[in-house]
């Protein structure tokens, strides 16, 4: 015998070859769960499929405020901070913060007027004033924390529930899980999404490819302009491309006959028929011609600074209306006000942060409005935040000041879908700075999305490379408070 033996030789050789014999039946095993979930996943991925239990909501509006909004200047108010504003705050703020080189000083109240609104008596800044006139719609979540001081960690947090590995996002999970009502359009669709922060905020991962974010434009492209790339075929009319795809499933099925399925090959095949339905059903969503000039000015179209985020939420509403499973839409100001870095306001807070919340309240208030009057806001989830909020103390990076990430405790807020309209759940300590009650980690809130829509996010896994996968990873669970 050749020495030194390989780990195969060893199990074939030694105790009668039982060793060998059990990793043989060890792999089978595996195979054929992996073979299993590959199937589950590939066959037909975007019918609708029956969740584990029944569902609140439908589908989901993600509205992605890039940067991280200042909750503390925009809906959790805190009459403390408005007393000892110029004061020191006490205990001061993280090493994590310090070591980065932050000049921050002393607690600064927010320079906006605040005021309770509706039966519910929610609080909200003047920056939100038509968002205001819903606030007994919102379940506004003040105890938010998350990990990651920098903007791309908390992103990847956000999207995914990693800060560093590569993982399926939310969206691909909801669609994996539930499919889609629309078998001519994605599950997954989000519009004018960052390029900054690469596509893995939309990103699929390990999932089969169909479960991807579809992009419909990009920041820095004004939503007006804003399409599917390669959506239309210059080069060959729709009946000649209908023989082509004849064609190619006469040559699959030929294939299919000589060799053993092939989940990948079907799942290629049906990305061409569902990119071929695309160019008919899709051009129809992204027309906002047919729509009233009632709804169009509802929404601030053609308006400064409205008109963009405005056709955003609007193209949202029309593809939730069409069956769309999860929609994002995603703000980032560079549109309008070039050198005003998104939601991020290390520098003049007073002046950058109403430019942000003029361009998106009248929009987003429209969307809920117009989600209401068609019956339409019981079923679906509303989400709006960003990656982590703001510090209560001033940023001095200039004299106009700001104010820095804070991912330690923020503010975020959930409407219909089966959410406790009119509640606040949670709170920060008493300048806004740490999550001290009922705290909501996104782990958490992930867990509730996905019970939301009658997901078990502890069943809804995914197996890859030897081990079950999930958005919650071991973490997770349901914020029962908020719920209906």
């Amino acid at each position: 015998m050749t020495l030194p033996l390989t780990r195969r030789q060893l199990l074939q050789t030694s105790a009668c070859g039982f060793g060998s014999l059990a990793l043989a039946g060890l792999c089978a095993r595996e195979a054929a769960a992996e073979g299993s979930s590959a199937a589950k996943a590939t066959s037909q991925p975007l019918d609708p499929r029956s969740p584990h239990f029944a569902p609140r909501a439908k589908r989901v509006i993600f509205l992605f405020m890039m940067g991280g909004p200042s909750h503390v200047d925009t809906f959790d108010f805190k009459p403390e901070l408005q007393k000892r504003d110029g004061q020191d705050m006490p205990g001061g703020v993280p090493e994590a913060q310090k070591s980065a080189g932050r000049q921050l000083r002393k607690l600064m109240a927010s320079p906006f007027r605040w005021q309770q609104h509706g039966q519910s008596g929610l609080w909200a800044s003047e920056l939100f004033p038509h968002v205001a006139e819903h606030m007994d719609d919102l379940c506004v979540i003040n105890s938010m924390h998350t990990e990651g001081f920098d903007h791309a960690n908390a992103t990847l947090k956000l999207h995914t529930g990693a800060v560093s590995l590569t993982r399926p996002s939310l969206g691909s999970w909801v669609v994996y899980g539930l499919g889609s009502h629309n078998d001519s359009l994605p599950g997954f669709i989000t519009i004018c999404p960052d390029r900054g922060r690469g596509t893995r905020n939309h990103s699929n991962a390990f999932l089969p490819s169909v479960y991807q974010g579809l992009a419909i434009g990009h920041d820095g492209v004004p939503a007006r302009e804003a399409t599917i790339r390669h959506l239309a075929n210059a080069r060959l009319s729709p009946t000649v491309q209908r023989r082509q795809l004849e064609y190619l499933r006469q040559l699959n099925r030929e294939h299919r006959a000589r060799t053993a399925d092939d989940d990948q090959l079907d799942g290629l095949i049906r990305s061409y028929e569902l990119a071929f339905r695309m160019q008919r059903e899709a051009p129809r969503h992204l027309d906002l011609s047919d729509e009233t000039p009632h709804t169009l000015a509802m929404y601030g179209i053609d308006e400064r600074p409205t008109d963009d985020f405005g056709r955003q939420c609007l193209m949202a509403r029309r593809f939730a209306e069409a069956g769309v499973r999860f929609i994002q839409v995603t703000h980032t100001i560079r549109r309008h006000f070039p050198g005003v870095a998104n939601w991020d306001q290390h520098n003049d807070l007073v002046r950058d942060l109403p430019r942000n919340c003029r361009a998106v309240d009248r929009p987003i208030a429209a969307l809920l409005a117009d989600l209401k009057q068609r019956g339409m806001l019981d079923d679906t989830l509303v989400i709006w935040g960003g990656e982590f909020g703001r510090t209560p103390v001033a940023e001095h990076r200039s004299k106009a000041v700001g104010r820095d990430h804070n991912p330690l405790g923020y503010t975020m807020w959930l409407a219909g879908g089966g959410v406790r309209a009119g509640h606040v759940h949670g709170a920060t300590d008493a300048f806004g700075y740490r999550a001290t009650e009922d705290r909501v980690y996104m782990h958490d809130l992930h867990a509730t999305v996905l019970h939301l829509l009658g997901l078990d996010h502890e069943r809804l896994t995914y197996r890859y490379a030897g081990r079950d996968f999930r958005l919650t990873d071991v973490y997770g669970r349901v914020v029962k408070g908020i719920l209906a």
